[in-house]
């Protein structure tokens, strides 16, 4: 997914549908926090194919996205994240594959 948008003076950042609005950069580790609203404990956590983590709530909502590595990332071309998609399950949908 690309930054669709970024609000820098209102420190706001776009990744796909979801806007952070707590942006933390530690330049030392380079990895960019990225939270919708105050960062809170995540009840699932996804690794990406590229290394970094998304936080979802109960609701399967992203709250946060760890980027790990950004600043080299972006210096050599577009930073691209992977986000799941969680799709639910009902047991009675797979009772009849699982009953063959």
């Amino acid at each position: 997914m690309r930054v669709l948008r970024r609000d820098l003076n209102g420190h706001t950042l776009t990744i796909g549908e979801t806007t952070f609005d707590h942006l933390n950069y530690d330049r030392d580790a380079d990895v960019l926090y990225l939270s919708v609203g105050a960062p809170r404990a995540a009840d699932h956590t996804f690794g990406t194919p590229e290394g970094h983590a998304v936080r979802l709530d109960k609701e399967h909502r992203i709250i946060g996205i760890t980027l790990l590595n950004a600043g080299t990332l972006l210096e050599r071309g577009d930073l691209e994240v992977t986000l799941p998609q969680v799709v639910d399950v009902e047991r009675s949908e797979l009772a009849d594959a699982l009953a063959i």
